[in-house]
């Protein structure tokens, strides 16, 4: 799959993130990983990213990277592209996104890299220089520390031809609206604020159809059918799913920073894919938040 394809791949429908296994001392479980791509596989995700943000990238070693790269490689190979995530400092981000491309993941991530401040040329230089590492396609997040102007965004798309994505984690209207104008089609545009259905009608209006869903790692018919009725501005549907299930699923995630993952990995031990405990700096649940989430996906009757 050339960039060119990828981007068409991701140009619509539902993608999502799958979480890392890790057993009761932390270490990667290969073995329930495999199952729960093979469990997500069919519902209908158009790609799936390996190692993502939800996927507790940051907090995994170059070893186990390649482990979780291949194993989701190889499970879904035939089914559903991997894209892998990739990022920190430019060399290590290079070195991520280069054993992704070995390993056989269509595409990469490029998550932000960490901490420091930059300007727009240094990011540039940054997005640059992974770009044109591999020859795989490359999205870039624009989170955090990785705030890439419209202007900036112009300069990569002439530089790198296998940048074909763009994703956005801001939620500054003003920009999206101004890389979207700015752009057009050079770029496949994808929602990636947390938690992405809350956002998404507003995302579609504004010419971004696709996002990523984290509920679908335990939800994944219930994702599946919040993006249909997106997709086919079935408002009833979309409202009530939101009054139901996403906005008290919201005032959970928000008791705590880094809940976004924690809740996730919560939400797939309840509807029986234990993915195991998230990994310090992140914490999990308190057994009251995990009763009340158990009440909310026992309440929608679905999976």
């Amino acid at each position: 799959m050339n960039p060119q394809e990828l981007k068409q791949v991701m140009s619509s429908g539902l993608l999502s993130f799958p979480i890392t296994d890790f057993d009761a001392e932390g270490n990667f479980r290969k073995s329930t990983y495999i199952e729960r791509l093979e469990w997500l596989a069919p519902y209908g995700a158009t790609a799936l990213f390996a190692a993502g943000g939800t996927g507790e990238f940051f907090s995994l070693t170059h070893d186990e990277y390649s482990q979780v790269i291949k194993t989701a490689v190889d499970t879904c190979a035939g089914k559903v592209p991997i894209l892998a995530g990739a990022g920190g400092p430019t060399r290590s981000a290079i070195a991520f996104a280069q054993e992704a491309e070995r390993l056989g993941a269509k595409g990469v991530l490029l998550l932000p890299h960490y901490l420091t401040e930059a300007s727009q040329d240094g990011l540039v230089a940054h997005v640059e220089e992974v770009c044109k590492s591999v020859n795989i396609g490359v999205v870039v997040y624009n989170r955090a520390q990785c705030r890439l102007t419209p202007e900036s965004l112009e300069q990569l798309a002439d530089r790198c031809p296998n940048l074909i994505g763009f994703k956005d984690g801001i939620g500054d209207i003003e920009l999206m609206v101004s890389i979207w104008r700015r752009m057009g089609d050079r770029f496949s545009y994808l929602g990636g604020l947390p938690t992405a259905e809350v956002y998404a009608a507003a995302y579609k209006a504004l010419g971004v159809p696709v996002y990523s869903s984290a509920v679908f790692n335990f939800m994944p018919q219930l994702a599946m059918d919040f993006y249909h009725a997106v997709a086919k501005d079935d408002h009833a549907t979309t409202n009530r799913l939101l009054d139901e299930f996403f906005l008290p699923y919201l005032a959970i995630r928000n008791r705590k920073a880094g809940y976004a993952v924690s809740i996730v990995k919560a939400g797939a031990r309840l509807v029986g894919h234990d993915g195991g405990p998230v990994r310090a700096p992140l914490t999990d649940l308190t057994e009251e938040e995990h009763a009340m989430l158990d009440q909310l996906i026992k309440k929608q009757n679905v999976r």
